[in-house]
């Protein structure tokens, strides 16, 4: 949804109607933090709606749990996106670079996580050639998946 901050934004920058950036902005956090309130609550129930469709119920928890966990995520991330889109747009792309550093940060810590924790010593054992055998049809499952997702 923050997406539309990139035809606004963009529009008033190129107009030089400054003060609307700033008015998008605005709207576009406030509109994003209420969505994310009945996403929070379709997250917070993710066991349980996943139980009425049927998935097994060990599946259904462990997803419940996650979801659960990553509740406080989506508000931050819908206002993470109304900033960068804010920058962007003026080209004020210093500060948005945060957002890479940001990311590898967030992989070393996962990836020291995986690599040390008890609970991933039997799922991560390192890697493996094995990793680059049947490629493809890895590819023939993730690129409908992106293309659903797009």
């Amino acid at each position: 949804m923050a997406s539309a901050l990139d035809t606004l934004c963009g529009q008033a920058y190129g107009a030089r109607q400054y003060h609307l950036l700033g008015v998008y902005k605005q709207r576009a956090m406030v509109i994003l933090t209420l969505v994310s309130i009945p996403l929070a609550v379709v997250w917070f129930y993710t066991g349980e709606i996943l139980l009425l469709f049927g998935q097994d119920p060990d599946i259904a928890a462990e997803a419940g749990t996650y979801a659960r966990w990553m509740i406080p995520a989506i508000f931050a991330y819908g206002l993470l996106q109304c900033h960068v889109r804010f920058l962007q747009t003026q080209n004020i792309v210093f500060p948005a670079l945060s957002n890479a550093i940001s990311y590898w940060v967030y992989v070393i810590v996962l990836a020291v996580y995986v690599r040390v924790s008890s609970s991933c010593k039997e799922t991560w054992t390192g890697f493996s050639a094995e990793a680059f055998r049947d490629v493809l049809s890895f590819f023939r499952l993730a690129v409908p998946s992106a293309l659903m997702v797009w």
